[in-house]
């Protein structure tokens, strides 16, 4: 759901002209940022479903800190803090609800392993709808979202630069093609 999220905050970015593009991007990716140092040291981990080789879809996720529905709404508190303290108050409100929207991104495609509270304390029920059991299916949502998100940005960037938004359209094409050849690599 990368790309998916990519595209999120590129839709965000169409509406929102003064908060930097980087700072979005990073914000939408933030809870697998702080997902992959945990898991390197084993904290979070991902478990490949039996018969698969864990690729795109195809892993049960154990991360019980970043991707819990509190811990995800901490770190986006955080991180709008942060924002906000260099960027002002409504673009750290901004940010933070796009780290939050990683969570409500995953929420769809996810099987049943986004637990509500760090840790799966109280051994809650976990959630997850699993799109990505029907590998077409989540791809085509995750192109969608990148499409609306690059074709919103594109469009408010034709109407500050046109001849910028030429070459900004040529690039989102590319990265487009590019992140649908991965995806039909990795859910084949």
């Amino acid at each position: 759901m990368i790309a998916g999220h990519f595209g999120f905050a590129a839709a965000v970015k169409a509406s929102q002209t003064r908060i930097p593009l980087w700072t979005l991007m990073l914000a939408t990716v933030w809870l697998d940022v702080v997902f992959a140092p945990l898991l390197a040291f084993k904290v979070e981990t991902l478990d490949p479903l039996p018969g698969t080789d864990g690729g795109y879809g195809e892993a049960v996720i154990h991360a019980d800190y970043t991707h819990s529905l509190v811990g995800s709404l901490v770190l986006a508190a955080i991180f709008g803090a942060v924002a906000a303290w260099r960027l002002g108050r409504r673009a750290g409100l901004i940010l933070g609800g796009v780290v939050f929207s990683h969570w409500v991104l995953d929420l769809v495609v996810h099987r049943m392993d986004l637990p509500l509270l760090p840790g799966n304390a109280g051994d809650l029920p976990k959630l997850g709808f699993g799109l990505w059991r029907v590998p077409a299916a989540s791809v085509a949502v995750e192109v969608l979202l990148m499409a609306i998100g690059f074709g919103l940005y594109w469009r408010a960037a034709a109407r500050v630069d046109a001849k910028r938004a030429r070459t900004a359209g040529i690039a989102m094409v590319l990265s487009g093609i590019v992140t649908i050849v991965a995806d039909l690599a990795f859910t084949s």
